[in-house]
């Protein structure tokens, strides 16, 4: 592959904080790499240093000759006064990109509601978002940066761009056409699309005038289920992870391998090596003992939506008559103890409805909801406004105010020690509110709810600027919530984890349950929007067939199997050098012989490394 873009011993400061320091990267082409890590870590400024838009503070950033940049930034810097077809295609004219399929399907995937000649600044935020993204998509660029890319995208739109990126960033035995980096915590996004991770890992300021430790970027191959398990078995070898993190990682392990499909593939043995490594990990919940804590606190009857029509004023006719707009018509939906749903559904479609009904903020415009009598609901919303008037308190006070100790699971937990278990450290939870982050004021904020212990939570997108961790430790906390939970959500990887099952909001009035889960929504919404003929599935469908062949998936197919069976003779091999070397470095007299042995080790494992490079081209032809 060839090389497109590097840093070599890079260092990025931002104040007095030392960020990075001595990393050492490369980018090639056909890869696509997810960039993770704790909000604060500085994902985005190594984005802006890839970039060239941020100078280095040490150290260089080195480019292939003639390889071009393009970048989504996290704010929208659309040129003002421009409208929807100049900020995407600037002045080119009309004909030279209508006829290009890929920017068809570009238009068709995240800017088909939008007027072309509409102004820039009569858009929305998510549609100002969605712009900028269709702009860079449609560059001509060799490697392409993307920071948080599924911000406003529904989960249509994420799967829709997850596939995009794969077509158009085949990788090795594909069509490899340059490389993307991306920083998001959409943990399917990640799953769906990463052929490498690069994890930074923050630096210490241990104060005191000691010198600061530099963060550093940890690479892994694979997307996030593969990084989820490297980093735990790096954490076991190693013995140096704290026991309450492991736990998390290897419940969160437990979950991708038992829960759901396995969301890539790997070598047999390395499969066996996953399952013995969560053998003794139980599922992520007791369902049983759950559903029998939420029965005990809330009764046989919770909520209810009994007939329930929901109606708002609609713009008027050319006449001037008041119009109405359905949003919900004659929905019956009843919630149990312990249940815990997801909701999915298109924008508008009565998600944020549905939930100020179930809340009881909003009255049904016909119908009834019925209420149990024990019935406690505590909602998250979107916005952490509600935090504004606590800024002078710190963390820990803003959260004991609310109450100073609370169940979790079968423990009681003090304030600081639930503070603590979503991630502030003791430091963090004294600073004052006013000054945390936008992803520490989510947490915060999800802390004071669940000290209320509230017995059934709705929640309102609450991966909105949380980072991959905390979202694990959020996950954890919600294993354990003995009530029933509602969440809407557009992060696919949060639904599928932390819910039994998904409803659809489709834009009908209707509440439709959804067996087959958030697959069989994204396949309703394909056949809504046409089936085949539309332009999108045109666009998808060619791009499939140009992407492989059917012949080239059965030969594929036939060498995994051929690979896999050398690796697994490879794999004896290299364990019986290691044993004979062991046996030799015990006697002294057998020096010559250990050497010999030592050549022959570096040897199998150079053999061993290629053929793992060839299984996973392969393996790609296959997952495209």
């Amino acid at each position: 592959m060839a090389h497109l873009l590097g840093v070599e011993n890079l260092r990025l400061t931002v104040g007095s904080r030392l960020l990075l320091d001595e990393v050492t990267l490369g980018l090639e082409d056909g890869t696509r790499v997810g960039v993770l890590g704790p909000n604060g870590a500085g994902k985005s400024t190594l984005l802006a240093a890839l970039a060239g838009r941020r100078e280095p503070d040490g150290g260089r950033v080195t480019r292939t000759g003639g390889v071009s940049v393009a970048v989504l930034s996290q704010a929208d810097d659309l040129p003002p006064g421009a409208t929807v077809r100049t900020a995407i295609h600037g002045q080119a004219p009309e004909h030279e990109w209508a006829s290009d399929p890929a920017v068809r399907d570009i238009h068709a995937g995240l800017i088909a509601d939008l007027d072309l000649s509409a102004d820039v600044a009569t858009l929305s935020g998510g549609q100002r978002r969605r712009v900028a993204l269709a702009a860079v998509l449609t560059r001509r660029a060799d490697v392409v940066i993307l920071d948080e890319p599924t911000n406003h995208l529904d989960v249509e739109g994420v799967d829709w761009l997850a596939r995009h990126l794969r077509a158009r960033f085949n990788g090795p035995g594909g069509r490899a056409s340059g490389a993307l980096v991306t920083v998001t915590h959409d943990r399917w996004f990640l799953d769906a699309i990463c052929t490498d991770v690069w994890e930074v890992v923050p630096g210490i300021d241990p104060g005191g005038g000691r010198p600061q430790v530099a963060g550093r970027i940890e690479t892994y191959d694979g997307g996030y289920a593969a990084y989820v398990l490297a980093r735990a078995e790096r954490a076991r070898q190693a013995a140096v992870a704290a026991v309450k993190r492991e736990n998390l990682l290897r419940k969160e392990l437990a979950w991708l391998r038992r829960g759901a499909p396995a969301r890539t593939s790997k070598p047999r043995f390395r499969i066996d090596a996953a399952e013995a490594l969560i053998a003794d990990v139980p599922p992520p919940r007791d369902t049983v003992a759950l559903t029998a804590m939420a029965t005990a606190r809330l009764g046989k009857k919770v909520l209810d939506l009994e007939d329930v029509t929901v109606r708002y004023p609609g713009p008027p006719t050319d006449t001037g008559e008041a119009t109405q707009r359905e949003v919900l018509r004659r929905v019956t939906w009843r919630l149990a103890p312990g249940e815990r749903v997801g909701v999915v559904g298109v924008n508008g479609a009565g998600k944020t409805t549905l939930l100020r009904l179930l809340e009881g903020v909003q009255e049904p415009t016909e119908g009834r909801v019925a209420r149990g009598k024990t019935v406690q609901v505590a909602t998250l919303s979107q916005s952490t406004h509600e935090l504004d008037a606590l800024a002078d308190l710190r963390v820990v006070e803003a959260v004991a105010m609310v109450g100073e100790r609370v169940v979790v699971g079968d423990k009681e937990m003090t304030a600081a020690q639930l503070v603590e278990r979503l991630g502030f450290t003791r430091q963090r939870a004294w600073t004052r509110v006013g000054e945390v982050s936008g992803g520490e004021r989510r947490r915060l904020q999800l802390l004071r709810l669940l000290m209320t212990e509230p017995n059934v939570l709705l929640l309102d997108e609450p991966t909105n600027d949380l980072d991959t961790d905390t979202l694990a430790a959020v996950e954890d906390i919600l294993d354990s919530f003995p009530g029933t939970l509602v969440v809407v959500s557009h992060d696919r990887y949060l639904l599928e984890r932390v819910t039994d099952h998904q409803v659809a909001l489709l834009g009908d009035g209707s509440v439709r349950d959804l067996p087959g889960g958030v697959e069989q929504y994204l396949q309703m919404r394909r056949e809504a929007m046409g089936g085949a003929g539309s332009p999108r599935a045109s666009a998808e469908a060619s791009s499939e067939r140009s992407a492989s062949s059917g012949a080239r998936r059965h030969e594929a197919r036939k060498a995994l199997g051929r690979i896999e069976r050398k690796m697994e003779r490879a794999a004896q091999s290299l364990a019986a050098l290691h044993a004979r070397m062991e046996e030799v470095s015990a006697d002294p007299n057998r020096v010559g012989e250990l050497a010999e042995l030592g050549r022959e080790l570096v040897a199998a494992e150079a053999t061993h490394a290629d053929l793992e490079e060839q299984w996973l081209e392969a393996a790609e032809v296959l997952e495209t």
